[in-house]
């Protein structure tokens, strides 16, 4: 195993947080790991801290990056004109594969201009074979739509753009 990819320690990562253990160490051909989700935890001298891939992050944006023609009208985002500051942008936990629906063939988890929940599942996000959901993290509408469906993602990649709900 000593062509060690990045996906590879992801998926590592992602084990250990779902995982009970409360550490974990890892030595392949000169690489060593040492995970813990102890908050003082410290990394030894001379090692490279890895954390856990973070939530998903919401946070106001400014423009989403341009795109192509075909993929606007593919995800049915429009494109034209500037976006609402207003609007949150929900991005990617992790690097992977995105799917909008649950399965091929089914209907996406959500369509634009559909109102979501915090706890709306928004997508999947697929890597090694293991799936993260997506959750909205905020109530309001779905506006944009991003990225295409079976899309590579990096991690905290924009992937959708939600208007929040106003205050009640």
């Amino acid at each position: 195993m000593s062509d060690i990819k990045p996906r590879d320690i992801e998926a590592l990562l992602e084990t250990f947080e779902a995982s009970g253990w409360s550490e974990m160490r890892l030595k392949i051909d000169g690489l060593e790991m040492v995970l813990s989700k102890s908050a003082d935890a410290r990394p030894a001298a001379g090692a490279a801290g890895f954390a856990p891939p973070a939530p998903p992050s919401l946070a106001p944006v400014a423009a989403p990056p341009p795109a192509a023609t075909t993929s606007a009208a593919a995800s049915g985002a429009s494109r034209a004109g500037p976006t609402p500051e207003h609007w949150l942008t929900v991005r990617a936990p992790n690097l992977g594969t995105f799917y909008r629906a649950p399965k091929p063939g089914a209907p996406p988890y959500v369509k634009i201009g559909q109102h979501v929940d915090a706890d709306t599942e928004l997508c999947l996000i697929e890597v090694m074979k293991l799936f993260t959901t997506v959750f909205a993290g905020v109530s309001g509408v779905v506006r944009q739509v991003l990225v295409e469906d079976a899309d590579l993602v990096e991690f905290d990649q924009a992937l959708f753009l939600i208007e929040p709900a106003p205050a009640a």
